[in-house]
């Protein structure tokens, strides 16, 4: 199949997609979009969110029809220019490590503080449970959501 849909507010097509072949698959080999990572293939470690018309989803478990004619925003597109706020609050507290779990977290950290402008520390765990890291412990990674929040809500 030939999918049509917008990928970080640009049109896109792919040829010769498989129904059935993950969204993630297409962002990252046929789009040539490293950002999300193929870590758990099954939804668990989040390291592959991207926003589905404006909801995170993890893209490993959407099939590539599915996103026909709708709007993909992956961790490239969260910035016009340079780093976007969260990204910048990340790189400054040290939470970005090994790099693996970041473009996920980035994603639903972006998510939670369009929701959640002054979000507690137990709104930041709750939102973002379904994201795995291995190196930071969490401390940092929490550090980073409340300074982007802080540097929000202060203008």
């Amino acid at each position: 199949m030939r999918l049509k849909f917008t990928v970080n507010g640009r049109r896109q097509e792919a040829d010769d997609v498989w129904e059935g072949e993950s969204l993630l698959y297409v962002l990252r080999e046929r789009l040539g979009l490293p950002g999300s990572k193929n870590a758990c293939e099954q939804g668990e470690c989040g390291s592959c969110t991207v926003y589905l018309d404006g909801v995170p989803a993890c893209a490993c478990l959407v099939a590539a029809g599915q996103a026909q004619g709708h709007e993909v925003r992956t961790v490239e597109g969260l910035a016009d220019e340079g780093l976007d706020p969260v990204q910048q609050a990340f790189v400054e507290t040290g939470a970005v490590q090994c790099g693996f779990c970041t473009p996920g977290l980035l994603v639903q950290t972006h998510d939670l503080l369009e929701r959640t402008p002054a979000p507690s520390d137990a709104e930041i765990r709750e939102s973002l449970a379904g994201n795995l890291c291995r190196c930071t412990g969490y401390e940092k990674i929490m550090d980073a959501v409340r300074l982007a929040a802080q540097r929000r809500n202060d203008g």
